[in-house]
Protein backbone atom coordinates (compact mmCIF):
# COMPACT_ATOMS: atom_id res chain seq x y z
CA UNK A 1 0.00 0.00 0.00
CA UNK A 2 1.65 3.49 -1.09
CA UNK A 3 2.20 5.95 1.83
CA UNK A 4 -0.43 8.49 2.53
CA UNK A 5 -0.12 12.21 1.58
CA UNK A 6 -1.48 14.94 3.38
CA UNK A 7 -3.29 18.11 1.32
CA UNK A 8 -4.10 20.53 4.40
CA UNK A 9 -6.16 23.68 2.36
CA UNK A 10 -7.30 26.19 4.91
CA UNK A 11 -9.64 29.59 5.05
CA UNK A 12 -9.46 32.12 6.93
CA UNK A 13 -12.35 34.13 9.62
CA UNK A 14 -15.10 31.53 7.89
CA UNK A 15 -18.22 30.98 9.43
CA UNK A 16 -19.37 27.51 9.91
CA UNK A 17 -22.29 28.01 7.78
CA UNK A 18 -20.83 29.15 4.43
CA UNK A 19 -20.48 26.15 2.25
CA UNK A 20 -23.20 25.27 -0.34
CA UNK A 21 -23.92 22.05 0.65
CA UNK A 22 -25.39 23.25 3.77
CA UNK A 23 -26.52 26.50 2.88
CA UNK A 24 -27.75 27.09 -0.32
CA UNK A 25 -27.47 30.61 -0.39
CA UNK A 26 -23.22 30.36 -1.24
CA UNK A 27 -22.07 28.53 -3.67
CA UNK A 28 -18.92 26.21 -2.98
CA UNK A 29 -19.23 23.69 -6.03
CA UNK A 30 -15.73 22.41 -5.41
CA UNK A 31 -15.97 22.16 -1.44
CA UNK A 32 -18.97 20.59 -1.92
CA UNK A 33 -17.70 18.07 -4.33
CA UNK A 34 -15.16 17.26 -1.57
CA UNK A 35 -18.09 16.61 0.70
CA UNK A 36 -19.05 14.19 -1.17
CA UNK A 37 -15.88 12.61 -1.83
CA UNK A 38 -15.71 12.34 2.28
CA UNK A 39 -17.16 13.21 5.69
CA UNK A 40 -18.08 16.74 6.65
CA UNK A 41 -18.13 17.29 10.20
CA UNK A 42 -20.83 19.54 11.68
CA UNK A 43 -19.53 20.02 14.62
CA UNK A 44 -15.67 21.20 14.30
CA UNK A 45 -14.42 23.48 16.48
CA UNK A 46 -11.75 26.07 16.82
CA UNK A 47 -9.40 26.00 19.68
CA UNK A 48 -8.78 29.65 19.78
CA UNK A 49 -10.95 32.53 18.09
CA UNK A 50 -7.94 34.14 16.53
CA UNK A 51 -4.87 33.63 13.57
CA UNK A 52 -1.65 33.16 15.37
CA UNK A 53 -2.96 30.47 18.42
CA UNK A 54 -5.18 28.13 16.29
CA UNK A 55 -2.39 28.24 13.71
CA UNK A 56 0.22 27.36 15.97
CA UNK A 57 -2.08 25.05 17.10
CA UNK A 58 -2.33 23.31 13.82
CA UNK A 59 1.24 22.46 13.58
CA UNK A 60 2.14 21.28 17.06
CA UNK A 61 -1.07 19.63 18.32
CA UNK A 62 -0.87 21.12 21.35
CA UNK A 63 -2.93 23.71 22.75
CA UNK A 64 -1.82 27.76 22.89
CA UNK A 65 -1.25 27.60 26.47
CA UNK A 66 0.97 24.42 25.60
CA UNK A 67 3.06 26.23 22.65
CA UNK A 68 3.18 29.20 24.17
CA UNK A 69 1.52 31.74 21.04
CA UNK A 70 -1.39 32.25 23.44
CA UNK A 71 -2.70 35.45 21.50
CA UNK A 72 -2.24 37.66 18.69
CA UNK A 73 0.81 39.60 18.87
CA UNK A 74 2.52 36.60 20.28
CA UNK A 75 5.12 34.55 18.18
CA UNK A 76 5.29 30.56 18.07
CA UNK A 77 8.46 30.26 19.34
CA UNK A 78 11.22 28.38 16.93
CA UNK A 79 12.45 26.19 19.81
CA UNK A 80 8.61 23.98 19.77
CA UNK A 81 8.52 21.01 18.10
CA UNK A 82 6.54 20.93 15.01
CA UNK A 83 4.99 18.57 13.02
CA UNK A 84 6.89 19.20 9.81
CA UNK A 85 9.70 18.39 11.41
CA UNK A 86 8.34 14.53 12.49
CA UNK A 87 7.48 14.23 8.57
CA UNK A 88 10.72 15.62 7.23
CA UNK A 89 12.72 12.42 9.80
CA UNK A 90 9.66 10.48 7.72
CA UNK A 91 11.13 11.23 4.37
CA UNK A 92 8.59 13.77 3.38
CA UNK A 93 8.46 16.97 1.89
CA UNK A 94 6.68 19.67 3.53
CA UNK A 95 5.51 23.22 2.31
CA UNK A 96 3.30 26.07 3.31
CA UNK A 97 1.70 28.33 0.42
CA UNK A 98 -0.27 31.63 1.73
CA UNK A 99 -0.68 32.58 5.11
CA UNK A 100 1.24 31.15 7.98
CA UNK A 101 0.97 34.29 10.65
CA UNK A 102 3.28 32.71 13.40
CA UNK A 103 4.80 35.47 13.83
CA UNK A 104 3.64 39.11 14.54
CA UNK A 105 3.96 42.19 12.32
CA UNK A 106 6.48 43.62 14.98
CA UNK A 107 10.01 42.77 15.52
CA UNK A 108 11.95 43.60 18.44
CA UNK A 109 15.75 42.05 19.28
CA UNK A 110 14.18 39.71 21.92
CA UNK A 111 11.54 38.63 19.91
CA UNK A 112 12.55 38.85 15.91
CA UNK A 113 9.71 38.32 13.72
CA UNK A 114 10.08 37.48 9.68
CA UNK A 115 6.57 38.38 9.04
CA UNK A 116 7.31 42.14 10.62
CA UNK A 117 8.01 45.16 8.95
CA UNK A 118 10.80 45.93 7.25
CA UNK A 119 11.64 42.78 6.45
CA UNK A 120 8.55 41.10 4.98
CA UNK A 121 8.81 43.94 2.45
CA UNK A 122 12.27 42.74 1.69
CA UNK A 123 11.56 41.37 -2.05
CA UNK A 124 15.47 40.38 -2.28
CA UNK A 125 15.42 38.92 0.91
CA UNK A 126 12.44 36.69 0.32
CA UNK A 127 13.72 35.35 -3.39
CA UNK A 128 17.26 34.42 -2.27
CA UNK A 129 15.38 32.66 1.92
CA UNK A 130 15.66 29.16 1.54
CA UNK A 131 15.72 28.07 5.03
CA UNK A 132 13.35 25.74 6.72
CA UNK A 133 10.02 27.96 8.43
CA UNK A 134 8.40 25.91 11.09
CA UNK A 135 9.07 22.75 9.64
CA UNK A 136 8.37 23.66 6.63
CA UNK A 137 10.93 22.68 3.94
CA UNK A 138 9.37 25.15 0.84
CA UNK A 139 7.48 28.26 2.08
CA UNK A 140 6.02 30.83 -0.17
CA UNK A 141 4.45 33.50 2.25
CA UNK A 142 1.89 36.62 1.99
CA UNK A 143 0.53 38.50 4.76
CA UNK A 144 -1.81 40.83 3.76
CA UNK A 145 -5.86 41.04 3.83
CA UNK A 146 -7.46 42.09 0.82
CA UNK A 147 -5.55 45.32 -0.10
CA UNK A 148 -3.92 45.95 3.02
CA UNK A 149 -0.50 47.53 3.41
CA UNK A 150 1.10 44.55 4.80
CA UNK A 151 1.22 43.21 1.12
CA UNK A 152 5.30 41.78 0.27
CA UNK A 153 7.02 38.37 0.41
CA UNK A 154 6.68 35.55 -1.98
CA UNK A 155 2.94 36.95 -3.01
CA UNK A 156 4.83 39.95 -4.30
CA UNK A 157 7.62 38.57 -6.00
CA UNK A 158 4.63 36.21 -8.22
CA UNK A 159 2.97 38.68 -9.68
CA UNK A 160 6.23 40.70 -10.70
CA UNK A 161 7.50 37.49 -12.21
CA UNK A 162 4.34 37.35 -14.14
CA UNK A 163 5.09 41.00 -15.04
CA UNK A 164 2.66 42.39 -13.36
CA UNK A 165 4.62 45.15 -12.19
CA UNK A 166 1.21 47.87 -11.37
CA UNK A 167 0.65 45.89 -8.07
CA UNK A 168 0.73 48.52 -5.99
CA UNK A 169 -2.05 50.29 -7.13
CA UNK A 170 -4.11 48.11 -5.53
CA UNK A 171 -2.74 48.07 -1.74
CA UNK A 172 -3.47 51.13 0.79
CA UNK A 173 -0.30 52.92 1.58
CA UNK A 174 2.04 53.78 2.48
CA UNK A 175 2.87 50.37 0.37
CA UNK A 176 0.48 51.05 -2.30
CA UNK A 177 -1.77 53.96 -3.88
CA UNK A 178 -4.99 52.68 -3.84
CA UNK A 179 -7.82 54.61 -1.53
CA UNK A 180 -9.97 52.76 1.39
CA UNK A 181 -12.96 50.86 -0.13
CA UNK A 182 -15.64 48.22 0.29
CA UNK A 183 -16.55 46.08 -2.39
CA UNK A 184 -15.47 45.85 -5.38
CA UNK A 185 -11.46 45.05 -5.75
CA UNK A 186 -9.99 46.52 -8.99
CA UNK A 187 -6.98 43.99 -8.87
CA UNK A 188 -7.32 41.34 -11.98
CA UNK A 189 -8.51 38.08 -10.82
CA UNK A 190 -5.53 36.62 -12.21
CA UNK A 191 -3.00 38.28 -10.02
CA UNK A 192 -5.12 37.93 -6.90
CA UNK A 193 -3.76 35.81 -4.15
CA UNK A 194 -6.04 32.95 -4.75
CA UNK A 195 -4.74 32.31 -8.10
CA UNK A 196 -1.36 32.94 -6.81
CA UNK A 197 -2.14 30.20 -3.75
CA UNK A 198 -3.39 27.61 -6.22
CA UNK A 199 -0.58 28.10 -9.27
CA UNK A 200 2.13 27.53 -6.40
CA UNK A 201 0.83 24.71 -4.85
CA UNK A 202 0.05 22.80 -8.08
CA UNK A 203 3.31 23.75 -9.04
CA UNK A 204 4.41 21.49 -5.62
CA UNK A 205 2.45 18.95 -6.26
CA UNK A 206 3.53 18.26 -9.80
CA UNK A 207 7.27 18.55 -8.17
CA UNK A 208 6.02 16.07 -5.85
CA UNK A 209 4.72 13.71 -8.06
CA UNK A 210 7.22 13.59 -10.52
CA UNK A 211 10.29 13.72 -8.08
CA UNK A 212 8.09 10.46 -6.67
CA UNK A 213 8.06 12.19 -2.92
CA UNK A 214 5.54 11.77 -0.24
CA UNK A 215 4.29 14.82 0.93
CA UNK A 216 2.67 17.55 3.96
CA UNK A 217 1.47 20.21 1.73
CA UNK A 218 -0.84 23.00 3.44
CA UNK A 219 -2.69 25.33 0.98
CA UNK A 220 -3.38 28.35 3.20
CA UNK A 221 -5.86 30.86 2.16
CA UNK A 222 -6.76 34.43 2.89
CA UNK A 223 -10.18 34.57 2.47
CA UNK A 224 -13.06 35.48 3.44
CA UNK A 225 -11.16 37.42 6.13
CA UNK A 226 -12.51 41.26 5.80
CA UNK A 227 -12.15 43.54 4.83
CA UNK A 228 -15.17 43.03 2.41
CA UNK A 229 -13.31 43.02 -1.05
CA UNK A 230 -13.45 40.89 -4.00
CA UNK A 231 -12.99 41.57 -7.84
CA UNK A 232 -14.92 41.53 -10.34
CA UNK A 233 -17.19 39.92 -11.64
CA UNK A 234 -17.11 38.10 -8.15
CA UNK A 235 -18.10 41.05 -6.38
CA UNK A 236 -21.75 41.40 -7.84
CA UNK A 237 -22.10 37.61 -7.64
CA UNK A 238 -24.63 37.51 -4.88
CA UNK A 239 -27.77 39.89 -4.26
CA UNK A 240 -27.86 41.45 -1.12
CA UNK A 241 -31.75 41.21 -1.01
CA UNK A 242 -31.79 37.95 -1.50
CA UNK A 243 -29.82 37.13 1.64
CA UNK A 244 -30.62 36.07 4.93
CA UNK A 245 -28.91 38.74 6.86
CA UNK A 246 -28.50 37.58 11.16
CA UNK A 247 -29.69 39.72 13.62
CA UNK A 248 -29.74 40.24 17.44
CA UNK A 249 -32.93 38.83 19.57
CA UNK A 250 -34.31 42.49 22.04
CA UNK A 251 -32.59 41.74 25.46
CA UNK A 252 -30.17 39.05 24.74
CA UNK A 253 -27.21 40.51 26.07
CA UNK A 254 -29.41 41.31 29.58
CA UNK A 255 -27.64 38.42 31.44
CA UNK A 256 -24.06 38.02 29.48
CA UNK A 257 -20.82 39.30 30.84
CA UNK A 258 -20.81 43.20 30.50
CA UNK A 259 -18.16 43.49 27.07
CA UNK A 260 -21.08 41.88 25.09
CA UNK A 261 -23.60 44.39 25.87
CA UNK A 262 -21.23 47.18 25.60
CA UNK A 263 -20.82 46.70 22.00
CA UNK A 264 -24.70 47.77 21.73
CA UNK A 265 -23.41 51.15 22.53
CA UNK A 266 -22.51 53.89 20.22
CA UNK A 267 -19.85 55.40 22.44
CA UNK A 268 -18.75 52.24 24.23
CA UNK A 269 -15.77 52.35 27.16
CA UNK A 270 -13.57 49.62 27.48
CA UNK A 271 -10.64 50.82 29.26
CA UNK A 272 -11.24 48.80 31.99
CA UNK A 273 -10.24 46.19 29.72
CA UNK A 274 -6.73 47.45 28.81
CA UNK A 275 -3.49 46.27 30.58
CA UNK A 276 0.22 47.66 30.66
CA UNK A 277 0.73 46.45 27.47
CA UNK A 278 -1.30 49.08 25.73
CA UNK A 279 -2.26 46.56 22.76
CA UNK A 280 -5.97 47.43 21.77
CA UNK A 281 -8.53 44.58 22.16
CA UNK A 282 -9.95 42.70 19.25
CA UNK A 283 -13.78 43.33 19.14
CA UNK A 284 -13.86 45.55 22.05
CA UNK A 285 -15.63 48.26 20.42
CA UNK A 286 -18.99 49.65 18.99
CA UNK A 287 -21.04 46.70 17.11
CA UNK A 288 -23.86 49.09 15.84
CA UNK A 289 -24.83 48.65 12.11
CA UNK A 290 -26.57 49.60 9.28
CA UNK A 291 -28.51 46.76 7.81
CA UNK A 292 -28.48 47.73 3.85
CA UNK A 293 -24.57 47.92 4.30
CA UNK A 294 -24.16 44.67 6.18
CA UNK A 295 -26.38 42.59 3.36
CA UNK A 296 -23.92 44.30 1.01
CA UNK A 297 -20.93 43.08 3.07
CA UNK A 298 -22.27 39.73 3.44
CA UNK A 299 -23.01 39.31 -0.49
CA UNK A 300 -19.24 40.28 -0.82
CA UNK A 301 -17.93 38.24 2.08
CA UNK A 302 -19.68 35.13 0.10
CA UNK A 303 -18.21 36.35 -3.48
CA UNK A 304 -15.07 35.81 -1.36
CA UNK A 305 -15.71 32.44 -0.30
CA UNK A 306 -16.95 31.25 -3.96
CA UNK A 307 -13.56 32.96 -5.33
CA UNK A 308 -11.61 30.98 -3.32
CA UNK A 309 -13.62 27.98 -3.69
CA UNK A 310 -12.94 28.35 -7.69
CA UNK A 311 -8.80 28.20 -6.79
CA UNK A 312 -9.64 25.27 -4.50
CA UNK A 313 -11.21 24.00 -7.35
CA UNK A 314 -8.14 23.66 -9.23
CA UNK A 315 -5.97 22.42 -6.48
CA UNK A 316 -7.87 19.36 -6.27
CA UNK A 317 -8.34 19.20 -10.42
CA UNK A 318 -4.59 18.64 -10.05
CA UNK A 319 -4.55 16.51 -7.68
CA UNK A 320 -6.80 14.32 -10.10
CA UNK A 321 -5.01 14.88 -12.84
CA UNK A 322 -1.87 13.86 -11.32
CA UNK A 323 -3.76 10.13 -9.96
CA UNK A 324 -2.55 11.61 -6.44
CA UNK A 325 -6.21 11.51 -5.01
CA UNK A 326 -6.25 8.29 -4.03
CA UNK A 327 -3.31 8.04 -1.90
CA UNK A 328 -3.53 11.54 -0.37
CA UNK A 329 -5.90 12.77 2.79
CA UNK A 330 -7.41 16.44 2.23
CA UNK A 331 -8.71 18.30 4.92
CA UNK A 332 -10.06 21.80 4.66
CA UNK A 333 -11.26 23.68 7.30
CA UNK A 334 -10.50 26.77 8.79
CA UNK A 335 -8.78 28.61 11.57
CA UNK A 336 -11.88 30.13 13.46
CA UNK A 337 -15.58 31.61 12.85
CA UNK A 338 -16.83 35.29 12.00
CA UNK A 339 -19.71 37.51 12.75
CA UNK A 340 -21.83 39.25 10.25
CA UNK A 341 -25.03 40.09 12.30
CA UNK A 342 -24.85 37.47 14.64
CA UNK A 343 -25.98 38.33 18.05
CA UNK A 344 -26.06 41.94 16.85
CA UNK A 345 -21.90 41.58 16.39
CA UNK A 346 -19.96 42.66 13.15
CA UNK A 347 -16.20 41.47 14.53
CA UNK A 348 -14.43 38.95 16.29
CA UNK A 349 -13.53 39.29 19.70
CA UNK A 350 -13.77 37.72 23.24
CA UNK A 351 -18.00 36.45 22.46
CA UNK A 352 -17.82 32.41 22.21
CA UNK A 353 -20.61 32.08 20.46
CA UNK A 354 -21.01 28.83 17.95
CA UNK A 355 -20.88 31.33 15.30
CA UNK A 356 -16.86 31.95 16.17
CA UNK A 357 -15.62 28.87 17.75
CA UNK A 358 -17.48 26.44 15.46
CA UNK A 359 -16.14 25.74 11.61
CA UNK A 360 -16.23 24.07 8.68
CA UNK A 361 -14.49 20.89 8.32
CA UNK A 362 -14.32 18.10 5.34
CA UNK A 363 -11.92 15.26 5.36
CA UNK A 364 -11.39 12.88 2.58
CA UNK A 365 -9.32 9.98 1.97
CA UNK A 366 -10.90 7.63 -0.96
CA UNK A 367 -11.28 3.85 0.36
CA UNK A 368 -10.64 5.10 4.05
CA UNK A 369 -12.85 7.66 5.00
CA UNK A 370 -16.73 7.26 4.31
CA UNK A 371 -17.67 9.39 0.81
CA UNK A 372 -20.49 11.50 1.39
CA UNK A 373 -21.29 11.43 5.29
CA UNK A 374 -21.99 13.68 7.27
CA UNK A 375 -20.72 13.56 11.11
CA UNK A 376 -21.71 15.28 14.52
CA UNK A 377 -19.34 13.86 16.63
CA UNK A 378 -17.29 16.74 18.42
CA UNK A 379 -14.29 17.33 15.87
CA UNK A 380 -11.20 20.17 17.36
CA UNK A 381 -8.55 21.83 15.35
CA UNK A 382 -5.83 20.83 17.97
CA UNK A 383 -6.05 17.53 16.23
CA UNK A 384 -5.16 17.64 13.19
CA UNK A 385 -1.41 17.52 13.35
CA UNK A 386 -1.33 13.78 14.48
CA UNK A 387 -4.27 12.66 12.78
CA UNK A 388 -2.07 13.64 9.91
CA UNK A 389 0.92 11.57 11.37
CA UNK A 390 -1.50 8.76 12.08
CA UNK A 391 -3.06 8.85 8.18
CA UNK A 392 0.41 8.98 7.22
CA UNK A 393 1.19 5.81 9.86
CA UNK A 394 3.78 8.12 11.41
CA UNK A 395 4.45 7.53 15.53
CA UNK A 396 2.77 10.83 17.04
CA UNK A 397 5.40 12.47 19.60
CA UNK A 398 3.97 11.89 22.64
CA UNK A 399 3.77 15.35 23.79
CA UNK A 400 0.96 16.34 21.13
CA UNK A 401 -1.82 16.59 23.30
CA UNK A 402 -4.09 16.33 20.55
CA UNK A 403 -6.22 13.37 19.62
CA UNK A 404 -5.84 10.86 16.87
CA UNK A 405 -9.03 10.84 14.89
CA UNK A 406 -8.37 8.75 11.75
CA UNK A 407 -10.01 5.24 13.66
CA UNK A 408 -13.22 7.74 14.09
CA UNK A 409 -12.75 9.25 10.44
CA UNK A 410 -12.66 5.72 9.02
CA UNK A 411 -15.71 4.20 11.31
CA UNK A 412 -13.40 2.12 13.16
CA UNK A 413 -15.23 3.61 16.68
CA UNK A 414 -17.60 5.46 17.00
CA UNK A 415 -16.12 8.55 18.96
CA UNK A 416 -13.23 10.21 19.76
CA UNK A 417 -14.18 13.44 21.76
CA UNK A 418 -16.59 13.44 24.35
CA UNK A 419 -15.84 17.50 25.11
CA UNK A 420 -14.10 20.39 23.13
CA UNK A 421 -11.76 23.34 24.89
CA UNK A 422 -11.62 26.69 23.16
CA UNK A 423 -9.12 28.77 25.26
CA UNK A 424 -9.10 32.51 24.46
CA UNK A 425 -6.23 34.40 26.72
CA UNK A 426 -6.50 37.11 24.60
CA UNK A 427 -5.13 40.07 27.41
CA UNK A 428 -2.77 38.61 30.48
CA UNK A 429 -6.23 38.88 33.06
CA UNK A 430 -8.85 41.45 32.11
CA UNK A 431 -9.46 38.77 28.89
CA UNK A 432 -8.60 35.32 29.66
CA UNK A 433 -11.67 32.88 29.17
CA UNK A 434 -12.25 29.38 28.43
CA UNK A 435 -14.94 27.42 26.76
CA UNK A 436 -15.82 23.79 27.40
CA UNK A 437 -18.24 22.39 25.21
CA UNK A 438 -20.01 18.89 24.97
CA UNK A 439 -22.71 17.49 23.46
CA UNK A 440 -25.87 19.31 24.59
CA UNK A 441 -24.22 21.81 27.51
CA UNK A 442 -21.40 25.17 26.96
CA UNK A 443 -20.00 26.98 29.46
CA UNK A 444 -17.88 30.01 29.55
CA UNK A 445 -15.65 30.66 32.31
CA UNK A 446 -13.50 34.16 32.61
CA UNK A 447 -10.28 34.33 34.92
CA UNK A 448 -11.21 35.91 38.19
CA UNK A 449 -14.51 37.05 37.21
CA UNK A 450 -18.03 36.53 38.95
CA UNK A 451 -19.67 36.48 35.45
CA UNK A 452 -19.95 33.92 32.65
CA UNK A 453 -21.57 31.65 30.09
CA UNK A 454 -24.12 28.69 29.96
CA UNK A 455 -26.07 27.62 26.96
CA UNK A 456 -28.51 24.84 26.58
CA UNK A 457 -27.30 23.87 23.04
CA UNK A 458 -29.98 21.45 22.50
CA UNK A 459 -32.79 23.51 23.58
CA UNK A 460 -31.47 26.83 22.77
CA UNK A 461 -29.41 26.36 20.23
CA UNK A 462 -29.10 30.31 19.10
CA UNK A 463 -27.81 30.62 22.55
CA UNK A 464 -29.39 33.59 23.18
CA UNK A 465 -30.37 32.21 26.50
CA UNK A 466 -27.38 32.48 29.20
CA UNK A 467 -27.75 30.24 32.20
CA UNK A 468 -25.03 31.35 34.01
CA UNK A 469 -26.75 33.65 36.59
CA UNK A 470 -30.12 31.23 36.96
CA UNK A 471 -30.83 29.62 40.46
CA UNK A 472 -32.27 26.96 39.11
CA UNK A 473 -29.09 25.81 36.83
CA UNK A 474 -26.52 26.67 39.58
CA UNK A 475 -26.16 22.65 39.62
CA UNK A 476 -25.05 22.14 35.81
CA UNK A 477 -23.16 25.60 36.16
CA UNK A 478 -20.72 23.94 38.66
CA UNK A 479 -21.18 20.35 37.24
CA UNK A 480 -19.63 21.69 34.18
CA UNK A 481 -17.00 23.75 36.19
CA UNK A 482 -16.02 20.50 37.41
CA UNK A 483 -15.75 18.90 33.84
CA UNK A 484 -13.53 21.71 32.26
CA UNK A 485 -11.25 21.38 35.37
CA UNK A 486 -11.03 17.59 34.78
CA UNK A 487 -10.76 18.33 31.03
CA UNK A 488 -8.03 20.93 31.43
CA UNK A 489 -5.83 18.03 33.61
CA UNK A 490 -6.24 15.63 31.28
CA UNK A 491 -4.70 17.42 28.52
CA UNK A 492 -1.10 17.97 29.95
CA UNK A 493 1.39 16.62 28.35
CA UNK A 494 3.17 13.66 28.98
CA UNK A 495 6.08 13.75 26.40
CA UNK A 496 7.59 10.58 28.05
CA UNK A 497 6.46 7.40 29.88
CA UNK A 498 6.97 6.47 33.71
CA UNK A 499 9.62 3.98 33.21
CA UNK A 500 11.06 3.64 36.75
CA UNK A 501 9.44 3.73 40.39
CA UNK A 502 11.44 6.18 41.07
Amino acid sequence: MAKKNILFITSDQQHWFTLGVQNKEVSTPNLDRLAASGTLFNRAYTVNPTCTPTRASWITGTYPSQHGAYSLGTKLMENVPVVGDTFIDNNYRTALVGKAHFQPLKSTEEYPSLEAYPVMQDLDFWKQFDDKFYGFQDIELARNHTDEAHVGQHYALWMEEKGYTEWRQHFLPPTGTKEKSKGTWGIPEEYHYDAWIADRTNQKLEEYKQNNENFYLWASFFDPHPQYLVPEPWDKMYDPKKLTIPKMQAGEHDKNPPHFKKTQEENPSFKEYMEEDGNGMHGFGCHLHDEDELAQDIATYYGMISLMDKYIGKILDKLDELDLTKDTLVVFTTDHGHFYGHHGLIAKGAFHYEDMVKIPMIASLPGEIPAGKVSDKLQSNVDMAPTFLAAAEIDIPRAMTGKNMMPEWRGEIEQTRDHIIVENHHQPTTVHCKTYVEERYKITVYYNQPYGELFDLQEDPGEYNNLWGDKEHQLLRYQLTEKLLFAEMGKEPMPMPRIAGA
